[in-house]
């Protein structure tokens, strides 16, 4: 009976641009999610741990997020 299945699959003939899209679409969340992560626990280390204040604080998160922004968006042209 099992060998009924076996002749179904035939290796590299499914069509995977529906999973490349959903990892890609995966990793952009991910970056971009690890970058907000990273720029609340700078913010509220500086405020909190230290002598910096809130307004330092802030201004170190967002200089964080705008040389992240600069560095993580996806360029024209790129492949991936």
């Amino acid at each position: 009976m099992a060998d009924a299945h076996t002749d179904d699959y035939h290796h590299g003939e499914m069509n995977v641009s529906a999973q490349a899209q959903d990892f890609h679409t995966f990793l952009t969340v991910t970056k971009w999610a690890c970058l907000h992560i990273a720029a609340l626990v700078l913010l509220l280390t500086l405020w909190f741990c230290t002598d910096a204040g809130f307004l330092t604080a802030f201004i170190s998160a967002a200089i964080l997020v705008a040389i992240g922004v600069a560095v993580l968006r996806d360029k024209p042209g790129s492949a991936h």
